[in-house]
């Protein structure tokens, strides 16, 4: 398939040709959930602790004698029933990581490349060469591509003058076409980038079989 590219001046130089298994693939909504739904686990930090009546700090006399004080019958101090004793049944660190086949993750990185496609929410440009690194620069580009308010600007490395470009702009995120992810693209409405990261991508996640032919 062809998909046009763009100048930084708003208009379409030329298409490209891009790889229908990369760019054009039938949406796996299922796939894609899993993908999201592991990234945003793999986020999880499980950090919070309590201390059970073995871990509290204290000493384990009995408080007082078992019979004869019409009290109730108390063991140590740190019984959870006392205050500053153990926790009974707390939160513990735990790891909330999941794990997924490489093939689906890349299938699913695949389906919402074609889902930019297929809305029109993937723009290409030529070159993403900014002299100075100046918010409203950067504006004035979004602005004539008509990318709106929610982009995420993909380079094939890392761009200071760019990032720097990009960074107060509310809504706008920078990113290398390496570190693409689930979560970014359902974020995002609008997939801004580079002839050269077309290419890297085809590169990095085209199927495997299908790659090693095309070599």
């Amino acid at each position: 398939m062809q998909i046009p590219v763009y100048s930084l001046s708003g208009a379409v130089t030329r298409e490209i040709d891009v790889r229908d298994d990369v760019f054009a693939v039938p949406f796996n909504e299922s796939v894609v959930h899993q993908a999201m739904v592991r990234q945003l686990a793999n986020k999880r930090v499980g950090l919070a602790d309590t201390k059970t009546r073995a871990e509290v700090s204290g000493s384990t006399r009995k408080l007082y004698q078992q019979k004869h004080t019409g009290r109730a019958r108390r063991g140590s101090m740190k019984s959870p029933l006392m205050k500053g004793g153990g926790v009974i049944f707390g939160p513990h660190p735990r790891d909330y990581r999941q794990d997924m086949p490489k093939k689906m993750r890349r299938l699913a990185l695949r389906c919402l490349l074609s889902d930019k496609v297929k809305e029109g929410g993937f723009k290409v440009v030529e070159k993403l060469d900014i002299d100075a690194p100046r918010t409203r620069h950067m504006a004035g580009i979004l602005e004539t591509l008509k990318a709106g308010d929610s982009v995420l600007i993909a380079t094939t490395s890392p761009n200071p003058e760019v990032i720097a470009a990009a960074r107060n702009l509310p809504g706008i995120k920078t990113t290398v076409v390496s570190t693409l992810n689930v979560v970014d693209l359902l974020s995002y409405k609008v997939l801004l980038t580079t002839e050269d990261a077309v290419r890297k991508a085809e590169g990095l996640w085209a199927p495997k079989k299908a790659a090693e032919a095309a070599g």
